[in-house]
């Protein structure tokens, strides 16, 4: 197998393609001259995570069920039939070896096109609750990866393997703590696409840790929306720090960061974990079935992590939070050794292998 091609479908939010690029990189490892075609939604972020790790990306013109008014899922529903279409002409034109979906509304209509197509179709759950593409793709997927045991009752159909969630290979190499002699280094994030309510929290935050005396040295990923009004809050109330609308390279952020601030996203919850980083999470609270609280959950319950809800979240009540950890350096320690114990760093390799097995099987017939 010195040369095989792959689609890798999905999208929606980077959680979604993360960690199809950290399976993408195990892929390239192991054969020569892989081809890899990453299929995306239409939204322009989409294309710009994976263009960023060097990739090809097409799109297909779909959109999410989840959440929407009876209208526009009847839309999007209509849209199906052209999506389906769309993915049938990239398929025929790549001549994948095998599809691989990591969930998000692209996902559905490539693996199911691919399946009727008789190409070998694996998909892969990042979160503690399954997403209803994934679910209702079990059913024709030759292989479901998982990445919670608690993701296996909802699945009904296919077989199940648990990997845990893909980490990008060059975050697994970052130092787990930095030294406790230096300034107390806090990374603020809300996802790819930001997080309105910790960026005001947050503010309100760092104005009452001044108040306090406390220093600390503040890493921003603040999202394209928000970028320019958190940079004029700075300004305007003095307040230090590297604000940027996306971080490029997460594995510096992280290795420099005694604790994150975050939201609980899926991809975000395993690097934390792989990475052994003791965080706060704020889970989205409009996230299909809580999903983002669940993940959240996991991390909590080892005590790797606390968590503020966003109806409980204030700037005040935030920096007391913080300012637990920055006095109590041991309780940090400890939190991120838990966090440690639940990291999954193989995840990518344990996929790649049961790909391997399932194109094997493929040339087998």
């Amino acid at each position: 197998m010195s040369s095989l091609k792959y689609l890798i479908a999905g999208g929606g939010t980077g959680g979604h393609l993360f960690p199809g690029i950290a399976v993408a990189r195990e892929l390239e490892k192991r054969f020569e001259n892989a081809e890899i075609l990453f299929v995306t939604g239409l939204k322009q972020m989409e294309s710009d995570i994976v263009s960023r790790y060097g990739y090809r990306t097409t799109s297909i013109d779909t959109q999410g069920l989840k959440g929407r008014s009876l209208k526009k899922a009847i839309t999007t529903l209509m849209k199906l039939p052209g999506s389906m279409f769309q993915s049938a002409v990239i398929i025929k034109r790549h001549s994948p070896s095998l599809i691989l979906g990591m969930g998000g509304y692209s996902a559905g209509p490539v693996c199911l096109t691919g399946k009727v197509m008789g190409v070998p179709t694996a998909i892969h759950e990042q979160n503690s609750y399954p997403g209803l593409t994934n679910r209702l793709l079990s059913r024709f997927a030759d292989k479901v990866f998982i990445s919670f045991e608690e993701s296996r009752e909802y699945f009904k159909a296919g077989e199940l393997i648990l990997t845990g969630n893909p980490v990008r290979e060059d975050l697994i190499r970052v130092q787990a703590i930095p030294e406790t002699d230096q300034i107390f280094t806090i990374l603020v994030m809300g996802g790819s696409q930001g997080a309105m309510a910790i960026n005001r929290a947050f503010g309100d935050a760092l104005i009452y840790l001044r108040s306090m005396g406390k220093a600390l040295y503040v890493i921003h990923q603040t999202g394209k929306k928000d970028y320019d009004s958190v940079s004029e809050f700075y300004r305007e109330n003095g307040l230090q720090g590297e604000v940027a609308p996306f971080i490029e390279d997460m594995a510096d952020a992280y290795g420099r960061a005694h604790l994150v601030l975050s939201r609980a996203g899926a991809a975000t919850i395993s690097e934390l974990a792989v990475l052994g980083k003791p965080s706060v999470l704020i889970p989205y609270p409009y996230a299909a079935n809580q999903h983002q609280k669940i993940n959240a959950d996991s991390l909590v319950r080892a005590g790797a992590a606390e968590m503020i809800l966003q109806t409980d979240l204030t700037g005040e009540g935030l920096a007391k939070v913080l300012i637990k950890y920055m006095d109590n350096r041991s309780a940090l320690n400890e939190m991120g050794q838990q966090a440690l114990k639940l990291g999954r760093p193989d995840a990518a390799g344990l996929i790649a292998d049961q790909l391997e097995i399932l194109i094997k099987a493929r040339s087998a017939d």
